[in-house]
């Protein structure tokens, strides 16, 4: 699944819940998901082949 750092915890590696794959304007990709421990909106840039590799693991693909 995506894994992401989380702000409000402080706590890096948190692995998302309900992580949703979403394009940027300038096309790269972003993993948004929340805490499992807070609930805090988080997200992580990433590069096309593990936003593939993270729909292919579950993830929503939102574009």
């Amino acid at each position: 699944m995506v894994e992401a750092y989380c702000v409000k915890c402080k706590k890096k590696g948190q692995k998302m819940k309900d992580p949703a794959i979403n394009k940027t304007a300038k096309g790269g990709f972003m993993g948004k998901g929340k805490c499992p421990d807070c609930g805090t909106t988080m997200c992580a840039m990433m590069s096309k082949d593990n936003a593939e590799k993270a729909i292919k693991d579950g993830a929503k693909k939102a574009y």
